[in-house]
């Protein structure tokens, strides 16, 4: 099918725009005005067409849209390919923030959701190309004006437009289920974990996590940041560990740095060795846990991290494990947060925090087992609903291919 082919920048009847004037300090839930700032194009609107704007202001805003803009950021703290999207708006009078790239069509020529759509589908790779930067990307209408673009008859755009909407609301929906069954999955098992640690039974007992050690220095956390800098991070030698490699309940192997081994023993109350839990004390969830794996027999940690080495004979690596990762202790540390911008909590709450325990070794273990055996199939239900969400992002990456070759407006017609 030979449709006409031109470059943005030749066709007369698109304008080349840029947001300004909005932030996020000026955002109102009250608000009379609506906006849409750059980072709202990642987070707020997931369709190539936005139908609903979800953010207000009371701010006299510089640049409002008009039916038929375009919108393609500007800039992110993504890759490439994250900033290359678009989201069409048919609505007039919408404040533009900065670091918004305006094409603003007047629908005449060329469809601006279709043109949305087409960004977003056959021409992402080539607006990923013209990205420039490393750890900020940015992007320009200077660049986004050389992409290449089909332009064929408006009813024929039209009904790819039609076709495309119908299509992307099923995969929505199917999302949509496929992400409550993921949530549901990770639910039924959080809800399961706490029931274990809540239902007590006759030989338990309660103790402040600190006694199960009689060595003071069981439970530590890293050296204070001027003690260990970024300018001491190495390519090779003793690994450290950071906020960032720990999950809850794994650890994320991971961006891991290094510093030297004079500088590791000069740290070296800061250990930890293989097999040793590390807890973050800085974040959202406060507290969550990790095992060190054998692949890191030893290592530094860093300042918002603390290492817990305690009585194996005593309390069950893995079942203190499960239990630091629950609400019950979580919600003690919650309580005990200081920081509004970065929420943290001390040394001393985390070794205060209270563990309901079977005094049993063997009972701990048996716990540890059912735990593990679900938690097994809670990974295998995560897998499979993260694959069916996957292959749903392929499904749209395939149609959106097909109908700007035309073989969906063959097929329906």
């Amino acid at each position: 099918m030979a449709w006409e082919v031109k470059k943005l920048a030749d066709i007369k009847s698109i304008t080349f725009m840029r947001g300004n004037g909005l932030n996020k300090s000026v955002l109102d839930d009250n608000g009379t005005k609506k906006c849409i700032l750059y980072g709202d194009l990642y987070t707020k609107y997931a369709h190539p067409i936005i139908k609903k704007i979800v953010n207000r202001t009371n701010f006299e805003g510089k640049v409002k849209s008009k039916k038929g803009d375009v919108l393609i950021p500007g800039t992110t703290t993504a890759d490439a390919f994250g900033i290359a999207i678009a989201r069409s708006i048919n609505e007039d009078g919408i404040f533009l923030g900065g670091d918004i790239n305006i094409l603003r069509t007047n629908n005449e020529e060329l469809l601006s959701d279709f043109l949305s759509y087409y960004i977003n589908g056959p021409a992402k790779w080539e607006l990923a190309s013209y990205a420039t930067g490393t750890n900020i990307m940015h992007l320009s209408n200077k660049k986004i004006q050389n992409i290449e673009v089909p332009i064929p008859p408006l009813p024929i755009q039209k009904k790819i437009v039609e076709i495309l909407d119908s299509a992307f609301e099923r995969i929505a929906k199917a999302k949509e289920n496929s992400e409550q069954n993921l949530k549901n999955a990770k639910e039924v098992f959080e809800s399961y974990l706490q029931k274990v640690f809540e239902n007590k039974g006759k030989d338990w007992e309660e103790k402040e996590i600190q006694e199960f050690s009689k060595n003071k220095d069981a439970i530590v956390s890293g050296p204070f940041g001027s003690n260990l800098k970024v300018e001491h991070y190495k390519e090779s030698g003793i690994p450290i560990v950071r906020l960032q490699n720990i999950g809850k309940g794994y650890f994320i192997d991971k961006d891991i740095k290094y510093i030297s081994n004079e500088k590791a023993e000069e740290l070296k109350y800061h250990s930890f060795k293989s097999g040793d839990l590390i807890l973050a004390k800085l974040g959202i969830p406060v507290g969550k846990t990790c095992k060190v794996p054998d692949t890191f027999p030893k290592g530094i940690i860093v300042a918002d991290v603390v290492r817990l080495r305690l009585d194996p004979k005593i309390i069950s690596y893995d079942f203190l494990l499960f239990y630091l990762n629950t609400n019950l202790a979580v919600s003690q540390l919650t309580k005990n947060i200081s920081g509004a911008t970065r929420p943290r909590v001390n040394l001393s709450n985390v070794r205060e925090i209270k563990i309901s325990y079977p005094k049993s070794l063997e009972e701990q273990k048996e716990i540890v087992s059912k735990l593990d055996n679900l938690s097994e199939q809670t990974k295998q239900l995560e897998s499979i609903y993260s694959q069916k969400l996957s292959c749903l992002e392929e499904l749209k990456q395939s149609i959106l291919q097909k109908a700007f070759k035309g073989e969906l407006t063959e097929v329906s017609s």
